[in-house]
């Protein structure tokens, strides 16, 4: 998992850099949240570690299903979007086989799983729409 989610913000980056788009100026603040949450869960237990992960990858994987039906709007004639679409339908893909790991790994035996599950995922969903905001 740590391989495909550092491949991502890798080509992320260079796709940013290359379409000339503006990094959110919430990143480093994400990052820190990020790591805070992991860290948080972690000391709960690693189920409770699997249940963030669970609950994180589906909002993401939600969000790149957004992303690709977006991507039917703009015009397939572009160069860019039929690549752009293949790069999200990839890392959508991983984040769901992420979120299988964590199910297979017993997410949803840690304490209180729906209440963590729930409030990671609305977290995960604000984020999100602040990023694309700022």
């Amino acid at each position: 998992m740590w391989n495909q989610e550092k491949k991502h913000l890798v080509v992320m980056d260079k796709l940013q850099i290359q379409h000339r788009i503006r990094p959110t100026i919430l990143s480093e603040v994400a990052k820190v949240a990020g790591f805070g949450l992991g860290a948080a869960t972690a000391f709960m237990g690693k189920e409770a570690a699997m249940a963030c992960t669970e609950a994180v990858e589906t909002v993401i994987g939600e969000h790149y299903d957004d992303q690709l039906v977006e991507f039917e709007s703009l015009p397939r004639e572009h160069p860019s979007v039929s690549v752009l679409k293949d790069v999200v339908k990839e890392f959508r893909d991983d984040e769901l086989e992420h979120l299988d790991t964590a199910v297979e790994n017993f997410s949803q035996q840690a304490p209180a799983h729906a209440f963590l599950s729930s409030v990671i995922g609305v977290g995960c969903k604000v984020a999100i729409e602040l990023c694309k905001r700022f």
